[in-house]
């Protein structure tokens, strides 16, 4: 593929941002379920939105504030993150899946003052309406007339205009001063708050915009959960670009929702990439045409040898089951199976693959998609530099070690954690990533492990085993145990506990496997209180105990 112009206006602050969609009138933003029907809300509309809710912030007292936002992906939830930040407050996005006992602790400890939510959460929010030390104000979305501390969005957005009447304007922030605050996976103990200013999201934004095969044309379909700041930055680039941005409600929803809305791109984590893969493959077998299938791919990859492609026609049936325009993937959060990748490719859909982290806003790198290297994901992007630490010569001749990176991307810090800080930086001022990799001869990054022992899932969660290990250990059976993630053959994860059982606590006659029944029962229920994602899957049971350093900690790296 040739390299082609990347034709946008970089952002210059959310308050531009706000500015550029405003000029953009007419023109559909977002398309969405609405009930059993579609809906759109054009560009114009939805600043006007986000500038109402701007002004009825400033007008309850919340400009500069902290708010947090919770709840499905909806055009609210992205116009209070915009109506915040371009209102000069700090907006705190929380996961939804997380118990609700957690996001009050979480909000206490960054002192939120307010909390903009879907009506799912009205009534978990009760106990938090009545006694939380920090939040003062509770806004509802939807459904919730406002009452006591309870204000509906649409009544700030009222207020809001209002304001605007009176001649409110968005102020001017200060670029390096804390936008958002966002929590990595863990418990309240153990996750650590990033700090992104403004600066790092419009630096993530515009070279996301500068590298990605996308234009003001495409659609694309919102997926991922919009806490990730891997969804929230593709967002930002989406509506940067002007593109049309449809969001699916719900995975139950999400192969009719494609044949609705026919997004011409996606960016998705390698669960999405994985399950749409099965179907292809699931749906040519149950009509007997997978044989058919592979044939035709090898005749079509024959032809784009001699500069005939024919894709587009060729698999015109499978392409039907994604809208019959899907013509590009960016895929991040975890590997993926190179087979798969070029399978895509064969098919009419290549797939780019990104590496970031939250820490760094969160684009690190992009596989251009005009020069794609398999096995890598691609040099560095515009707003930033890579080097490799500590390196070693690896068997191509490259200095392998741990990926450390310099840029605007890269975050303020951890709120309050010093500690955590000065493990995060080196002295000279770059971030330790934690993984570990090398740069090939064109400068493209290629990742070679994991320095820190997070578990990273199909989806792009996050799962802390040290976490998990800490409430397996309040289990009086467990004498000692490790959380691993095993990959499966169709490249899901399973998240697995190792266990050396305290056999003084069993029968002498119980058996390994009596053992494991009677632990996997309170695995199963220590499930119940966990969320979906950080749910142990599978139980495994050893004769001895884990090798340990001469402190006596379970050398993690040896376990099998």
């Amino acid at each position: 593929m040739k390299k082609t112009p990347r034709i946008f206006t970089p952002i210059e602050s959310f308050k531009n941002l706000v500015e550029q969609m405003a000029a953009r009138g007419d023109k559909v933003a977002f398309r969405f379920r609405a009930g059993e029907e579609y809906a759109a809300l054009t560009y114009g509309d939805f600043a006007d939105r986000v500038m109402a809710l701007a002004a009825g912030f400033e007008a309850v007292g919340l400009a500069g504030r902290r708010v947090a936002v919770i709840g499905e992906t909806s055009t609210d939830w992205v116009a209070t993150y915009l109506a915040v930040t371009a209102g000069g407050g700090v907006i705190v996005p929380m996961d939804k899946e997380l118990a609700v006992s957690e996001i009050e602790g979480f909000l206490a400890g960054v002192e939120a003052e307010a909390i903009v939510y879907s009506a799912a959460f009205h009534e978990k929010f009760a106990n938090a309406r009545a006694n939380h030390p920090s939040l003062k104000l509770f806004i509802p979305m939807s459904g919730v007339e406002s009452a006591g501390n309870v204000l509906s969005l649409d009544d700030v957005a009222e207020k809001g205009k209002a304001g605007l009447e009176a001649g409110y304007e968005m102020p001017v922030r200060d670029p390096e001063s804390p936008a958002v605050m966002l929590f990595t996976s863990g418990t309240t103990g153990t996750s650590k708050c990033v700090l992104l200013c403004e600066r790092n999201l419009m630096a993530a934004t515009n070279a996301a915009c500068g590298t990605v095969n996308f234009s003001a044309d495409d659609t694309t379909m919102s997926v991922l959960p919009l806490h990730h700041t891997y969804e929230l930055t593709i967002m930002l680039a989406s509506l940067t670009y002007g593109m049309t941005v449809s969001i699916n409600d719900s995975l139950k929803h999400l192969m009719k929702n494609l044949s609705v809305f026919k997004p011409t791109g996606l960016v998705l984590v390698p669960l999405f990439v994985t399950t749409m893969y099965k179907r292809i493959w699931d749906e040519a077998k149950k009509k007997g045409k997978d044989k058919l299938l592979r044939r035709m791919i090898k005749v079509s990859n024959g032809l784009r040898h001699v500069g005939i492609d024919l894709r587009r026609k060729l698999f015109a049936d499978v392409l039907a089951a994604f809208g019959g325009r899907l013509s590009k993937i960016i895929c991040g959060g975890a590997p993926l199976n190179p087979e798969m990748v070029r399978c895509y490719d064969a098919l009419g859909i290549p797939i780019c693959e990104g590496y970031g982290i939250t820490e760094c806003s969160p684009l690190i790198a992009v596989t251009p998609y005009y020069a794609p290297k398999p096995g890598s994901v691609g040099p560095a992007v515009s707003c930033c530099e890579v080097r490799i630490a500590d390196g070693q010569e690896n068997e191509h001749g490259f200095d392998e070690g741990e990926i450390q990176v310099k840029g605007d991307n890269v975050m303020l810090g951890y709120y309050n954690n010093d500690e955590e800080n000065a493990k995060a930086f080196t002295e000279d001022g770059w971030y330790c990533t934690g993984d570990i990799g090398y740069l090939d001869g064109d400068n493209y990054i290629h990742i070679t492990g994991r320095k820190k022992s997070v578990i990273v899932l199909e989806n792009g969660k996050n799962v802390f085993p040290e976490e998990i290990e800490e409430y397996l250990a309040d289990i009086p059976e467990i004498k000692e145990c490790v959380v691993v993630g095993r990959r499966e053959e169709d490249d899901t994860v399973t998240l697995t506990a190792l266990v050396f059982p305290n056999r003084d606590l069993f029968d002498r006659a119980a058996t390994d496997e009596d053992i494991h029944d009677m632990l996997w029962a309170k695995l199963l229920d220590l499930n119940k209180t966990l969320p979906s994602f950080k749910k142990i899957k599978a139980l495994e049971i050893r004769d001895e105990e884990f090798p340990k350093t001469t402190s006596m900690k379970i050398r993690r790296h040896l376990v099998q």
